[in-house]
């Protein structure tokens, strides 16, 4: 009764061994599995727009600082700070009463200036008047007419002396000398401004549109007139982009202003500038941007996008699909940028099918199945 259970476990490891897949069929199934795909662009000659990525900053059309031209107490802020303001329209009020009162002591002033010139003028008629019968000399009718003259001058001055104590009275009430965003304000309420200087409140900067200030070196621009010069490259007349700090590029698109004249002795480049609208105030003033500048005209090159070109310690490379359907690099050199895409100079002829996407899942001599990049 004790024999039974050890014949029976020979014959289970047997029935076991006999029901065992083979080896060669499970590493079939894996060796079937189909190729990885890659996305491709295939690639050809055309004209394109030869640009340039320069780094530049972000500024405001036009700039005001608002500041207190009289001395006074700061009473109010009437502007919400970080808001849009027109041209004319109340920012601050300073304490009016000390500037109210010297208009009166100005006023007053004219009064009795006024008064001495009627006097002045009476004194006169009266001495011309005794002359003809040589009741008062002739040194009395001179010292007279003088008199006159200076009381005349007196009522001048003391006219422009209150045209100024009004204007003084007018800048108690502080406004935007242009229209644009406010920022915030720099001094509070109750301060003391004016004292000596005309203390900043704050500042307005229009920035609809805005200025991009960046510079080129004069290298580049020397390469780029010979070129012209020698025919390999036409005059373009493209927008110019702008690409923000995230690498994101800015939808409208700008013009180019100006370039300077003239080399910057200190750090060898040329000064230029370009606008562009800011409608939703997305740009702000002081911000690092990225300007892709037009440069020229490059007929019939070829070209791809920046992330199919990888660096090897041979140089730059490719990934391309050969007829084969086999991943494979090929080397290139690029030769300057066409947008968001490199110019290859050598390396591709037209008709490859360079990879773009997919990389991860495959390496060189493997096969791959290519499909068209989105």
């Amino acid at each position: 009764m004790r024999i039974a259970p050890l014949i029976a476990l020979p014959v289970l490891l047997f029935l076991a061994a006999c029901n065992k897949p083979e080896g060669g069929a499970g590493k079939g199934m894996g060796g079937n599995m189909p190729p990885p795909e890659v996305e491709v662009v295939t690639v050809g000659a055309h004209d394109v727009a030869r640009t340039a990525d320069v780094p530049g900053r972000l500024a405001a059309v036009r700039r005001a600082e608002v500041r207190a031209r009289v001395e006074g107490i700061l009473e109010k802020r009437e502007y919400a700070e970080g808001a849009d303001v027109k041209k004319d329209a109340v920012l601050f009020r300073i304490d009016p009463r000390t500037l109210a009162a010297n208009v009166d002591s100005a006023a007053a002033a004219l009064a009795r200036a006024k008064a001495d010139a009627r006097i002045a003028v009476q004194t006169l008629e009266r001495a011309q008047t005794l002359i003809r019968d040589k009741a008062v000399s002739q040194q009395e009718v001179d010292q007279a007419t003088a008199r006159r003259a200076q009381s005349e001058a007196d009522v001048l001055a003391a006219e422009a002396a209150l045209t100024r104590a009004r204007i003084d009275l007018s800048y108690a009430t502080v406004t935007a000398p242009i229209s644009g965003r406010i920022g915030r304000a720099l001094v509070t309420e109750g301060a003391l401004v004016g004292k000596g200087e005309a203390t900043q409140l704050a500042v307005i900067e229009q920035m609809d549109p805005i200025w991009v200030n960046f510079s080129q070196s004069s290298a580049d621009f020397l390469r780029l007139r010979e070129a012209l010069r020698s025919g390999k490259a036409k005059k373009v007349n493209a927008p110019v982009r702008l690409l923000l700090e995230d690498g994101r590029e800015y939808g409208p698109a700008g013009k180019l202003l100006f370039s300077d004249l003239a080399v910057d002795p200190a750090t060898g480049s040329v000064g230029l500038r370009a606008e562009f609208p800011n409608p939703q105030r997305d740009l702000l003033p002081g911000q690092f941007v990225t300007v892709r500048l037009p440069t020229a005209l490059a007929s019939q090159v070829i070209t791809v996008p920046q992330r199919a070109v990888q660096a090897s310690p041979q140089g730059q490379v490719v990934m391309v699909v050969s007829p084969e359907g086999k991943l494979a690099p090929q080397p290139v050199r690029t030769g300057g940028l066409a947008g968001s895409d490199w110019i290859i100079s050598e390396g591709l002829k037209g008709g490859e099918k360079v990879v773009v996407n997919g990389l991860q899942k495959a390496r060189p001599g493997m096969p791959v199945k290519p499909v068209a990049a989105h």
